[in-house]
């Protein structure tokens, strides 16, 4: 019996794991894949800031007029702090990705309220702004973790299609027809313009799919605005 109370409670905290892959889960958490009633699609991007692929990426967002939004990593701003201010100055949304980039589900509530507030932190530094939005590593939550991020006036957001850009295998026209594959209004894009935690060099398929990427949504008469 005790066995099967051990499982359960552990099935019960990995409910919010499954939230990115099963959109009944992620709407009973409350833990948005879509920005309900937005009239166009949210371009997002994780795991920067990154001294050669976050200029590469506002670089091709500036050439289409587009914003996104970065869920920024604090310990990559600690490294590229003007490059942050870089991002806000530009006019895209700032968000926090955690400090650390560490999956959820393996810390205890007090280290994962540590690393949001030094994340919060170090972004806010650099910025002068408050991130508002955050996205976990790896897009997984664990349940303590969404009532930490919730506690700190945080909005979880996750996504309705990726790019899944971070292969060495990605391209530009793969990551492209993965992420416009449902292209509607409120959808949520996720891609990445830094390869700390991916294939190396993987940002460079990544800029150079921003500008198809802004052509298939163009196409669909949809805007592009932060989250």
């Amino acid at each position: 019996m005790l066995g099967a109370g051990i499982v359960a409670g552990a099935a019960l905290r990995a409910v919010p794991a499954l939230a990115p892959v099963v959109p009944r889960i992620a709407r009973t958490l409350e833990v948005p894949c879509t920005l309900l009633g937005a009239p166009g699609v949210a371009l997002t991007f994780d795991d920067g800031p990154h001294p050669q692929g976050t200029p590469a990426v506002l670089e091709a967002l500036a050439a289409g007029g587009a914003r996104a939004t970065f869920f920024l990593v604090g310990e990559q701003v600690a490294r590229e702090p003007a490059l942050a201010a870089e991002i806000l100055a530009a006019g895209h949304e700032i968000a926090l990705h955690g400090h650390r980039h560490r999956a959820l589900v393996r810390l205890p509530r007090r280290a994962i309220g540590a690393d949001l507030d030094r994340g919060a932190a170090v972004i806010g530094e650099a910025t002068g702004r408050a991130p508002r939005l955050h996205r976990p590593p790896y897009g997984v939550y664990s349940r303590g973790g969404l009532a930490v991020v919730r506690e700190r006036g945080l909005r979880p957001l996750l996504w309705s299609a990726w790019g899944r850009d971070w292969r060495r295998s990605a391209t530009p026209a793969s990551i492209t027809a993965l992420v416009c594959r449902d292209l509607r209004p409120g959808a949520v894009l996720l891609l990445h313009d830094a390869d700390w935690y991916s294939s190396r060099d993987s940002w460079r398929a990544t800029a150079a799919a921003v500008p198809r990427i802004l052509e298939a949504i163009a196409a669909q008469g949809l805007p592009v605005e932060p989250a």
